[in-house]
């Protein structure tokens, strides 16, 4: 099983000052759940090499199991200091993709020509895609083959725009996830902000925030047909 993960590379925050990226437990929840399934894993990102950290998913009240084991594996880290290109990666070499979130992704793969033309082709070789918090917004470009928008009619969910207030940072975003994916046409559903919430339809998995990326990395294995039950 070969799993490719797509990690931003833009590391600013609008116009705050502030720094924005990937968010660890969004990687490293999911990445373990893939890990201990016996999966290649791959990850890529737009620029290659280190991706940007969140430095607010570093916190003390950010961490979880997953994010200080993550911490403590020096290959983990290793591989992430050397992220492959996304524009070398073909969708062929890989069973599966699985995009963490992060503000990050909102800025550079929500418009990255590349990032969209790899979703459409694992969709078009009938494999699953799956997207966790921000991560679903890169969404909104992909298009079915006749045109129509991928997420048009569809079930998905995203980070709220009530977690997005939550954090201050409605009016510096470039688009609201929930807004963005409902003028799209698509069913979009939410839980409570914080609860864990994972939708699938069919071979798209996304879930709500970052409490819910182990739970769409499990909801991914299930798709693929793998028994995740040491994971579960």
């Amino acid at each position: 099983m070969k799993v490719l993960m797509v990690l931003t590379s833009h590391d600013t925050l609008g116009n705050t000052g502030k720094k924005t990226g990937f968010w660890l437990e969004e990687l490293a929840a999911p990445y373990y759940v893939f890990k201990d399934a016996g999966a290649e894993i791959t990850l890529a990102s737009p620029k290659g090499g280190q991706p940007p950290l969140d430095p607010k998913s570093d916190e003390p009240d950010a961490q979880t199991d997953e994010t200080r084991r993550f911490s403590a594996d020096e290959a983990a880290k290793a591989q992430l200091a050397q992220t492959v290109r996304l524009d070398s990666v073909d969708q062929r070499d890989f069973d599966t993709v699985f995009y963490p979130g992060g503000h990050g992704p909102l800025w550079d793969l929500a418009e990255d020509p590349n990032s969209r033309k790899l979703i459409e082709s694992f969709v078009a070789a009938g494999k699953p895609v799956a997207f966790v918090c921000h991560a679903p917004g890169v969404l909104r470009h992909v298009t079915n083959a006749d045109g129509t928008p991928f997420v048009q009619g569809r079930h998905v969910t995203g980070f709220t725009n009530s977690e997005e207030a939550a954090v201050d940072l409605t009016n510096v975003v470039p688009f609201l996830i929930e807004d963005e994916f409902i003028s799209l046409g698509a069913i979009y559903s939410k839980v409570k902000d914080w609860g864990v919430h994972t939708v699938v339809d069919g071979q798209l998995i996304t879930g709500q925030n970052p409490g819910s990326s182990s739970e769409a990395a499990k909801q991914l294995l299930t798709a693929l047909g793998q028994d995740n039950s040491k994971t579960a």
